[in-house]
C-alpha cells in the first residue's frame, strides 16, 4: 500500500485513533449555539490570571489534562505533544505545557494549527514512532486582539468583515490501537496569495487556500463532496464561506448543505455580535472536539472532512503593508 496520493495527500496504512478529546472553552463561546456540547466552560476569561497570555496557557494546559483523561491513559503515556497558538514564539503552549514534561513540537499555522497539529501526530502514530501522541491549540479573543490589532481599552470599532477571536483550546489523544474515530487521510496545503491586505478581512484572505486545498483534496482521492457527511472550514466566516463556495464552484465542485465553517457554528453572529464569525486557533479546535466528534461518537456523522484555515500575517508584516497570505489543511475523520 502506498501512503503518498497525488500531489498533496496521504493515506494512513495503519490509520490513527482518536481515543480521547477534550474542549475547553470562555463564557462567550458557552453561550453560544454549540455551548452545550463543551467540556469545560470557563466564566472568567481572565481565569485568575495576571494577564490574558497566561489565562491563555491554562486554558491550553486543561485542554491537555482532560483530553489524556478521556483517553484513560496518564500523561507519562505521551510520547510526543505537537501543539501551538497564535502568540509570539508560542508562549501560550510552552507556558502551557512545560510543567507536563513531554516531548513538544511547537507549530505554527495560525489558526490552521490544529489540523498540522493533527497531521504530524498521525504521521507519528502510523509510522510507528509513537504509541500516543497528543494535537494540542489554543487561541483567546483578548490576547490575540492585544497583539494582532488594537488594545482593548481603545474601544476600537471593528468592520462587518471582521471576526472574533475564539476563547479556549482544544485538544485530541491518537493512538495505534483502540476504539475511536480513525484519521484516514490528509491533505497538507499550500500557501495561497492572492493579494489581499485587509487584515481585518480574515475570509477573504483564507478563502483560497481553502479552495486550493479542498480541490486537491477531491482530485487526489478521486471523491466529491457528497462522498462526505460533513465538510467543515476553519474560521472563515460569512465572507470567507461565500467565496469558497463561488471558487471551488468554478473549479467543477459544488458544495451542498453538508458544509459548514467553524466560524459560524461557534457563534450566533447576530445576537452575540461576532460580526463575519469566529476565528482563531481554537475556533475548529473546539468546534471539532466539543460538537464535530461528538456527533460522530453518536452515530451522526460517519466520514468528515475537517479544514481548518490560517492567515500567515503577523504585526510586522500587517504595518510594512503586506498581504495576508493564507493556508488550509484537510484532515479525513472516520468512524
Amino acid at each position: 500500500m502506498t501512503k503518498i496520493i497525488g500531489k498533496q495527500s496521504v493515506q494512513f496504512e495503519n490509520p490513527p485513533i482518536i481515543l480521547g478529546f477534550s474542549s475547553v472553552v470562555g463564557p462567550k463561546e458557552g453561550q453560544g449555539p454549540i455551548g452545550e456540547y463543551f467540556d469545560k466552560i470557563v466564566e472568567d476569561p481572565a481565569w485568575g490570571e495576571p494577564n490574558w497570555e497566561l489565562a491563555e496557557s491554562k486554558f491550553q494546559k486543561e485542554a491537555a489534562k482532560l483530553a489524556v483523561q478521556n483517553a484513560s491513559l496518564a500523561m507519562t503515556d505521551i510520547r510526543y505533544i505537537f501543539g501551538g497558538d497564535l502568540l509570539n514564539q508560542l508562549i501560550a503552549s510552552s507556558f502551557g505545557l512545560k510543567d507536563y514534561q513531554v516531548p513538544f513540537f511547537g507549530l505554527y499555522g495560525a489558526c490552521s494549527t490544529m489540523a498540522e497539529s493533527l497531521q504530524l501526530a498521525s504521521m507519528s502514530i502510523d509510522g510507528g514512532f509513537a504509541e500516543y501522541s497528543l494535537a494540542i491549540t489554543s487561541s483567546h479573543y483578548c490576547s490575540a486582539e492585544k497583539q494582532f490589532r488594537f488594545p482593548l481599552e481603545l474601544g476600537t470599532q471593528r468592520p462587518p468583515t471582521a471576526s472574533w477571536t475564539v476563547t479556549g483550546s482544544g485538544a485530541i489523544v491518537l493512538g495505534k490501537q483502540g476504539k475511536g474515530p480513525k484519521i484516514t487521510h490528509i491533505t497538507t496545503g499550500k500557501i495561497m496569495d492572492y493579494g489581499v491586505t485587509d487584515a481585518m478581512n480574515m475570509g477573504a484572505s483564507m478563502a483560497p487556500a481553502a479552495v486550493d486545498t479542498l480541490y486537491n483534496h477531491f482530485k487526489d482521492l478521486g471523491r466529491t463532496p457528497a462522498d462526505y457527511d460533513l465538510i467543515a472550514t476553519g474560521d472563515l466566516g460569512i465572507v470567507g464561506k461565500a467565496l469558497v463556495k463561488t471558487m471551488l464552484y468554478e473549479k467543477g465542485y459544488k458544495l451542498e448543505d453538508n458544509y459548514t465553517d467553524c466560524g459560524l457554528e461557534i457563534f450566533a453572529a447576530v445576537t452575540q455580535d461576532t460580526h463575519a464569525g469566529g476565528s482563531g486557533c481554537a475556533c475548529s479546535a473546539v468546534t471539532l472536539t466539543g460538537y464535530f466528534l461528538k456527533k460522530m461518537q453518536s452515530g451522526e456523522l460517519n466520514r468528515i472532512l475537517i479544514v481548518p484555515t490560517g492567515a500567515l500575517l503577523s504585526p510586522v508584516s500587517s504595518n510594512e503593508g503586506e498581504s495576508v497570505p493564507g493556508i488550509a489543511h484537510a484532515v479525513v475523520i472516520e468512524n
